[in-house]
């Protein structure tokens, strides 16, 4: 039987045209993994669905906290909603501090009625917010928050640097690790601890695995940095003083290993099971590395470059989306991790 294919010749032509643009140097090559063409068909069907944090994901990614309080939010927060609605991700707020305050900017966070009931959505405040909630007895303000968002739980962003880069900034007066025991034993809604662009190092990551949380979310080094962006609010003396500090932290392979030797060195004592990738994750290839190397039920996590396109066209945003869902389906079907 002869195939017709219409489009033979306009393709040939564009391969010779094409041919010494797509030029690939051994040099390049990414040695996280083994190609392997010969054993896969292409992805058919969802192959990605998932269990996480307790509900049905169809693909194990998340969209990490972003934004609340300016007027771009509400936009950005319902594009991003939409698409978790449309593929099955879980979604995580950015601050909600402000609803703390006052519900003016209520609506920008409100997003179940779009995400549905059926995926994980998570509010979102800093420690040192719940530090001073908790000294002022005023716990209540954060079931009223979740209540309100219908959230299914907390996120918690630890950030002692930003805070103390951040022109007004908080300060914490106790360890944050003491901040949420201290939450731990009040709060009826799972727990979610992130950093916010530095990451934790081993002991940090060790005492949260003992912790009855739901989740940790690495916010490592290598994506937004929210210390580096509170030094471009600041005066530049200040800024040129702390600079070299931002630099400072672990990125998401290097925590990929800290979980997992911390790991296997307490056994019995982990208690929190699941574990978001963040920062530094510049697509499905970086997520599906490490989702493949982390000895934990795990989803991977990108804030900015959601950001990039939900603040401009849903459009693009849900196209950014499904090479993303489409790309960890087939770097599951042809790529292993190298050991």
């Amino acid at each position: 039987m002869i195939l017709s294919d219409p489009n033979a010749e306009n393709r040939k032509a564009d391969h010779i045209s094409l041919a010494f643009e797509s030029q690939v140097q051994a040099i390049e090559k990414d040695n996280r993994f083994y190609y392997e063409p010969m054993l896969a068909s292409h992805p058919q069907g969802n192959t990605l669905a998932t269990t996480f944090l307790g509900k049905h994901m169809q693909a194990p990614i998340w969209v990490g906290s972003m934004t609340g309080g300016t007027a771009l939010a509400g936009k950005i927060n319902r594009n991003l909603a939409e698409v978790c609605a449309e593929f099955g991700l879980g979604m995580g707020l950015g601050s909600c501090r402000s609803l703390l305050e006052s519900n003016q900017f209520f609506e920008d966070f409100n997003m179940r009625p779009i995400i549905g009931d059926t995926l994980p959505f998570y509010a979102n405040l800093g420690v040192a917010q719940v530090e001073k909630l908790l000294q002022d007895g005023k716990s209540d303000l954060i079931q009223h928050l979740m209540q309100s968002l219908k959230a299914d739980g907390l996120i918690i962003h630890v950030n002692p640097l930003q805070e103390w880069l951040q022109p007004e900034g908080d300060r914490f007066t106790k360890p944050p690790l003491d901040t949420i025991v201290e939450l731990l034993d009040i709060l009826e809604y799972p727990l979610i601890v992130k950093e916010v662009g530095q990451g934790f190092g081993p002991a940090s990551i060790k005492a949260l695995l003992q912790l009855p949380i739901a989740g940790i979310e690495f916010g490592a080094l290598g994506g937004t940095n929210f210390s580096k962006l509170e030094l471009l609010r600041t005066s530049s003396s200040r800024a040129k003083s702390y600079e070299m500090l931002v630099k400072v932290g672990h990125t998401a392979e290097e925590m990929v290993e800290f979980i997992n030797a911390a790991s296997m060195n307490l056994g019995v004592k982990v208690k929190c099971k699941e574990i978001i990738v963040s920062g530094g994750i510049t697509g499905f290839l970086d997520g599906y590395y490490c989702l493949e190397k982390l000895q934990f039920n795990a989803v991977y996590a990108q804030a900015s470059a959601f950001l990039k396109y939900a603040k401009e066209d849903i459009e693009q945003l849900r196209e950014y989306v499904k090479t993303q869902v489409d790309g960890l389906a087939l770097c599951k079907n042809y790529l292993t991790v190298r050991s």
